[in-house]
C-alpha cells in the first residue's frame, strides 16, 4: 500500500516540478545582458534603437505575452516589461509609427497578412484586452510601411461555443 501512495505521489508531483523548471526566472533593474539571458533564455528577436537594444521574449503564435529587455550602452537592463498591453498598443501613432517602431513598441506579431481591397499589410497581436477578454490588436500599414490602421476584434480561438471548452 505504502509503495502504491509512493508511486501514485510521483506521478502526480512530477508535471509540478518539471513544470517549475520551465519557468524563467525574474530579472533585476542593473541585470547585465548576459545575467538577462541566463536568467530568461534566448531572446526571440534583437533590435537596436539608437545606443540600446531590445531583447524581445516572444511566447507565441497563441501566446497573448511579449516581454522586452531594454539593455542600455553600459551594457545592463533598463527595463522588463510585457508589451502586449492596451497601454502600450495606445503609444503606436497612426499616421506616424513605421513598421520599425512598431517592432520595437510590441515586437514581432504572430500573424502577418495583405488585404488587396484595402492595401494594407496587417500584422496581429493575440493579448488580453483589459487583462479580461482574448483578442487581437491588427495593426494595418500601407505601401510605405506606415501605420494607418488599428483594430481590436475578440480571438475566437477561446470562444466556448465555437470549439468546446478551453
Amino acid at each position: 500500500m505504502a509503495m502504491k501512495l509512493v508511486k501514485l505521489w510521483s506521478m502526480l508531483s512530477m508535471p509540478l516540478i518539471l513544470g517549475a523548471c520551465a519557468i524563467p526566472q525574474t530579472v533585476e533593474i542593473g541585470s547585465t545582458e548576459a545575467q538577462v539571458i541566463a536568467a530568461r533564455g534566448s531572446p526571440t528577436q534583437r533590435y537596436r534603437v539608437g545606443n540600446e537594444e531590445l531583447l524581445e521574449y516572444r511566447h507565441g503564435p497563441y501566446g497573448q505575452k511579449t516581454y522586452m529587455a531594454r539593455i542600455g550602452p553600459d551594457g545592463k537592463l533598463i527595463s522588463f516589461q510585457q508589451v502586449l498591453t492596451d497601454e502600450m498598443f495606445a503609444t503606436i501613432k497612426i499616421g506616424a509609427f513605421t513598421k520599425e517602431d512598431v517592432l520595437h513598441t510590441v515586437g514581432a506579431p504572430s500573424d502577418r497578412a495583405y488585404f488587396p481591397l484595402s492595401q494594407l499589410e496587417v500584422w496581429s497581436y493575440p493579448y488580453r484586452q483589459y487583462e479580461v477578454w482574448d483578442s487581437f490588436m491588427h495593426v494595418g500599414f500601407d505601401h510605405g510601411g506606415i501605420v494607418r490602421k488599428m483594430e481590436t476584434t475578440p480571438d475566437i480561438r477561446f470562444r466556448n461555443d465555437l470549439f468546446g471548452p478551453r
